[in-house]
This record gives C-alpha cells, structure tokens and sequence, in this order.
C-alpha cells in the first residue's frame, strides 16, 4: 500500500526557473560569442576555394569541433554547402539575400552616378569610385578605372577606416555634431601609414578644411604612395553619406594641382546631388 503524498503547494509561476538568455556553445562562452563565431566561419569561407574542416577551423580560430558544429547549422540553414564527394565546405548563393536590400538601396545612388564617374575619368584619366559612410568606414561601391598603365584598384565591397581616405573625410565633414564630437571616445585613431592622422583634434582641423573647400585630400595617409581627392555628396539634410573621389599614384597627383581635379569632383559630386532631386 503506497503511502500518501503529503498535499503540496502548486509551484507558483514565478518559482519556475527562467531558461537562460545564451546557450554556452563549449561551456565557455555565451550566445552572444556563438554568433561571433559563426561569422568568423563564414568570413573564413568568403575566399575563391572551398575549404576542408580543419582548414575552416584554423581561419576561423575554432577547434574542429565547434567549426562542425557551426557549419552544420550554417548548412542546415542553407548559407553554407558541403560538397559531399570532397567534405569541403563553400557559401551558397544565400548569402546573397543579405546584401541585396542594401544594393538595392543604393542602385539609384549608383545608376545617376555612373555617368559622373565616368565623365571624371575621362577628363582626369585617373580611378574614380563612388563610396559610401558607414558608421566610421568609407565603402567602395562602384567604380570606373583609368586607362593608364599604372593605377589605382580598389575591390567593390571594401571597407576602409574613414579617417584616413579622401572620400571618408569629405563624408565626415558633412555629419551631424553628435558624431563629430565623438571622435575623442576613438582616440587613438587607427595610424595605417606615417601620414595618418591619429588625433581628433588633427582630424577636425582638416574636416573643417574640407567644409569650406568642397572638397577634401588623402595625402598618402590610408596607403603609401597614393592620393586621393573626394567631394561630398550632400543630401537636403546637410548630411553627406557619399563621395565622389579620384585616386591616383601621389607622384603623378601631386603634380596636378588638388583645387583642379577637387572642383571637378565637387561639380559632379553637385550634378548627382541635384539629379536625385536635392536641392543644392
């Protein structure tokens, strides 16, 4: 004969446990790491060639556990393959859905700037891009070359600290005080060659530089031995988050001078302004 059970509360809804935020992904680290590496996984297979396990899990700086474990979600949701007759693994076109809101975002930005691009080059003969701000980064999202045998390439898509690239500081001197006087938090700024400049207090001087000329200059200061010169493109707002910017090798700029191919870019960077509909 069973004993009775001695009558008992009902748990009350704030006695049962809460399930934790973050599902540790070895024990040791949370959600929020598990994202981080499961991008890691994928910026690892961003290259030409697919990739074995072991050779995902040393770019990513994973044990071959958790990059199998990452990549079999990744291929459950479709954003990663495994070719079954190697084991390697590659991104699939899904990938693609990610960006292409943000493309489509800036087609028309891109369609009425292409023959500005082109009409830049064709009187500088030196590579003109069309870039974008990004929080603190400058990105690259079209392109006309020059014709010259030597020359300046940059890959669509690249992102690069704003600071020290023409089209980047032409772009933050046309942002709002919020940003601006944010800059003391980031200092010291990223140095990427002698000529960078690492002080805010350097960096206003010269954005308030670019406000007045229209224009503002590289001076070797993202990658040595080349120029660059950027005019904003200004929305209604007085906010820039566009450039128009010509590069070049510096010892074939320098000797143009830097008020002639900025006023060209400002007028086209101006012309792509009024044909989006702002008002100048």
């Amino acid at each position: 004969m069973r004993k009775a059970r001695p009558n008992r509360p009902p748990l009350s809804r704030s006695r049962i446990p809460e399930p934790a935020e973050t599902e540790p992904d070895d024990g040791q680290r949370g959600g929020v790491q598990s994202v981080a590496r499961a991008l890691d996984v994928l910026e690892a297979l961003a290259g030409p060639l697919p990739l074995r396990l072991v050779e995902v899990a040393n770019r990513a700086g994973l044990s071959a556990s958790t990059a199998h474990r990452l990549l079999a979600t990744l291929v459950d949701r479709q954003y990663v393959l495994r070719i079954p007759e190697t084991g390697h693994y590659r991104l699939s076109h899904k990938v693609l859905l990610l960006i292409g809101s943000a493309r489509q975002r800036s087609e028309r930005l891109r369609v009425v700037a292409r023959p500005h691009l082109e009409a830049v080059r064709q009187v500088s003969d030196e590579t003109v891009n069309l870039v974008l701000l990004e929080g603190m980064s400058a990105v690259y999202v079209d392109q006309v070359e020059s014709s010259r045998a030597v020359r300046m390439f940059t890959e669509i898509g690249r992102r690069v600290p704003a600071h020290a690239v023409g089209a980047g500081k032409a772009m933050l001197a046309f942002q709002g005080a919020e940003l601006l006087e944010s800059l003391e938090a980031l200092e010291p700024l990223q140095r990427l060659t002698a000529r960078t400049l690492t002080s805010s207090r350097a960096l206003r001087a010269e954005l308030e530089r670019a406000r007045r000329m229209g224009y503002a200059v590289d001076n070797e200061e993202y990658e040595e031995g080349v120029m660059c010169i950027a005019a904003p493109i200004v929305w209604p707002t007085g906010i820039a988050n566009a450039a128009v910017s010509v590069s070049g090798p510096a010892t074939r700029l320098s000797r143009v001078e830097a008020t002639e191919l900025g006023e060209l870019a400002a007028r086209h960077a101006g012309k792509i302004a009024r044909e989006l509909g702002f008002a100048p």
